[in-house]
């Protein structure tokens, strides 16, 4: 069935704010938040750009090494190839991509690009939607290779195809012929003119073929087209890439032995789209470059709809950018939500109306309220007071950042060196975690503590390692002091002498932890550990240990403090989770419903516009079925509601009329009516019912 739900009234109003044009209502200062809002825009466009283009790097070399080889078997004619060329062997990729379909076209056009400016301009990229048949798909290769148009519905005869004026059989015997004209012509330029193509593309570049979606296309297609191809492996370099979003063995699903013993095959792995979403984290979030972040709320719908929708990065750097848009959008403070080198001149220039805004935020309200008597006053009362207070807030929001990620990421190294991961194991989920509430309060974090009081000194001197290099790194000024006290630590490691038997219980421990992975005989280690402890006397690797957590803890409950716990965080963050949910999980069923109640707002005629109950005979006849629909109960009568709309669209016909012509218009008008009923069989409100032959069943209750 298809359910309508109205929506509440807070929901139609922010629809009717946005309406105002960029800066809702408030216009103040717009064209600088449009210019602010597009400045970060293009940065984040940028990052992501060259985050990918990392990524994909070493499957691109991987790539070019596999074309090299192919490429120089083919030029010597190597024993090798002479021995593929025996059996018809054709060099073929298969890159295995995840089920990641939204990102694979970025990859395949990286992919594409790179081919073409360091090793071949002849590339085809085949979708399965373009190639039913085998006589298609030679008609989109040609087409490609050969950079012309092909219109298949003006073609008289689907074998051939136009090309510079001449008709061409699309076969392979005519792209091998092509090919060896095109290397004769290569061949016969000038020594410079060849030095400046070679310097970019291989000496009798090979034609790269690359099939998107593998598993979509038809297995007769595929066949036909791998058989061919062999056939005349031995007159051109062809290599193969498929590819491909589930596994490798659907290339032996689709294809019969007899068939795939024509590939040589070699196996190429992207990254996995996790690892994907993590270093995007890390560039985008878990940094000072960019001003703006996400709340907790907003980031876990944006994660949420990564992991159980589609697994999508693009997806999520398109959500993200559309909360840089939204919160320039419905924040007239965002114009401060810039660079520290841009911050004193933007503060300088705010409006009265702008510091009423800033003393209206709740964040500032609860930091007024912990002042002195005289600072509160100048707070509410003195704009320039209150400006110099703000660029200070900013500031040391700033650093806040800054000192946040730093103490962040030496919590993801201390989660890691766990034998389990209550707090989880990737970052992202510990940026949650803190962003979420003070997560020192949490019983994962307590039971992560408990665990790292049973690490041996290994660990703990590789872990302090890692934060002395992390805090080494890091922009923050104030962590001199903490990189002292970690250095202090690991030399009492190097000076400390343990007794052999205390370390081989600390490791018993450790190794008794991981194998025991439910969490009954965890529980059971611990209270039995924490019991032993009690009867006997700390060592002095026990308390050095301990003291080494502490310390942990304190930088921990010192710096990854809640963002919103901070004076004025919604300048720079944005935690609207509705109006980005509103924006990303579509509502189709109060769309339909708005369209067929209002449909005046979508057509732009107010001649339909009706007030009240009324029915307008005006409308399109679905919306007027749909609105008589909506006084009917579980059973439809089709006479009747026949009747009701004959009613509603002869309201404006003249009474006046002769028979025969009101015969024909009653024929048309039930045409009509059958037209919109069946519309609304196919949108899903309706369906025949079996009880009754002239009724229909309705399928939606309620309003929207």
């Amino acid at each position: 069935g298809c359910f309508v739900f109205k929506p509440s009234a807070k929901k139609r109003k922010l629809s009717e704010r946005t309406a105002h044009g960029f800066g809702g209502e408030n216009n103040e200062d717009a064209e600088l938040r449009f210019v602010t809002c597009q400045s970060l825009w293009n940065q984040v466009k940028l990052e992501t750009e060259k985050v990918q283009e990392n990524l994909n790097k070493q499957l691109l070399d991987n790539l070019m090494n596999f074309l090299s080889r192919s490429h120089s078997e083919f030029q010597e004619k190597t024993t090798q190839w002479t021995c593929r060329m025996k059996f018809r062997e054709i060099p073929t990729a298969a890159l295995v991509l995840g089920v990641n379909v939204p990102d694979h076209d970025l990859t395949f056009r990286s992919l594409s690009d790179f081919l073409q400016n360091n090793i071949t301009p002849y590339i085809a990229l085949l979708e399965a939607k373009d190639c039913p048949g085998i006589k298609n798909l030679m008609q989109k290769l040609m087409g490609q290779l050969m950079s012309c148009y092909i219109d298949v519905d003006s073609l008289e005869d689907e074998d051939y195809m136009q090309v510079s004026q001449k008709k061409i059989r699309c076969s392979m015997s005519s792209l091998v012929k092509w090919y060896e004209s095109v290397a004769k012509k290569t061949d016969s330029e000038t020594p410079s003119k060849k030095r400046a193509s070679s310097s970019r593309h291989w000496q009798s570049p090979p034609v790269v073929v690359i099939l998107k979606d593998m598993e979509s296309f038809t297995t007769e297609v595929l066949q036909d087209f791998i058989v061919i191809s062999s056939q005349h492996i031995h007159e051109f370099p062809l290599v193969l890439i498929f590819g491909i979003a589930t596994s490798p063995m659907i290339i032996h699903r689709l294809l019969p032995h007899s068939v795939s013993s024509l590939l040589c095959i070699e196996l190429f792995q992207s990254l996995s789209c996790k690892e994907h979403l993590s270093t995007i984290i890390d560039k985008l979030l878990l940094t000072a470059q960019f001003p703006f972040k996400l709340g907790e709320k907003v980031l876990q719908v944006l994660i949420n709809i990564f992991l159980y929708h589609d697994f999508s990065v693009q997806n999520f750097i398109k959500g993200f950018q559309l909360c840089i848009v939204e919160h320039f959008f419905s924040q007239p403070l965002s114009v401060l939500c810039c660079q520290l080198v841009d911050l004193e001149k933007r503060v300088n220039s705010l409006s009265h109306n702008q510091c009423e805004n800033i003393r209206r935020l709740p964040s500032f309200r609860s930091y007024v309220e912990k002042q002195e008597s005289e600072k509160q006053v100048a707070l509410l009362t003195t704009d320039n007071f209150l400006k110099e207070e703000t660029q200070k807030l900013l500031e040391e929001l700033h650093v806040y950042h800054e000192n946040y990620v730093s103490i962040l990421r030496c919590l993801h190294v201390f989660t890691s060196s766990l034998p389990k991961y209550p707090l989880g194991k990737q970052i992202r989920e510990l940026h949650c975690a803190c962003l979420e509430n003070q997560v020192w309060k949490t019983e994962e974090y307590e039971s992560s503590l408990q665990l790292a009081r049973m690490l041996n000194k290994s660990d703990l001197v590789t872990m302090l390692q890692q934060y002395v290099e992390i805090l080494l790194l890091s922009s923050g000024k104030e962590f001199d002091k903490t990189v002292e006290k970690l250095k202090e630590f690991l030399t009492q490691f190097q000076n400390l002498e343990e007794a052999f038997q205390e370390q081989d219980v600390s490791v018993s421990s450790q190794k008794e932890l991981q194998k025991k992975t439910d969490l009954y005989h965890l529980q059971k280690t611990l209270l039995e550990l924490k019991d032993s402890r009690r009867s006997k006397k700390l060592t002095k690797f026990e308390m050095l240990r301990f003291e080494v957590v502490d310390f942990i803890d304190s930088l921990v409950r010192k710096y990854l403090i809640p963002a919103d716990h901070k004076t004025l965080h919604e300048i720079v963050y944005f935690n609207i989770a509705t109006v980005l949910r509103g924006h990303l999980n579509a509502a189709p069923r109060t769309a339909v419903h708005a369209a067929l109640n209002n449909p005046h707002w979508y057509l732009k005629n107010q001649a339909l516009k009706c007030d009240g109950g009324s029915i307008s005979n005006k409308a399109p006849d679905i919306c007027i079925v749909y609105k008589l629909h909506l006084e009917c109960g579980r059973l439809i009568n089709l006479v009747d509601w026949l009747e009701a709309f004959s009613t509603v669209v002869m309201a404006a016909e003249e009474p006046n009329a002769d028979t025969a012509s009101l015969d024909q218009v009653d024929d048309i008008i039930h045409a009509r009516f059958i037209r919109a009923v069946s519309e609304l069989e196919l949108l899903g409100f309706i369906k025949p019912s079996k009880q009754k032959t002239d009724h229909v069943a309705r399928l939606t209750w309620g309003g929207c």
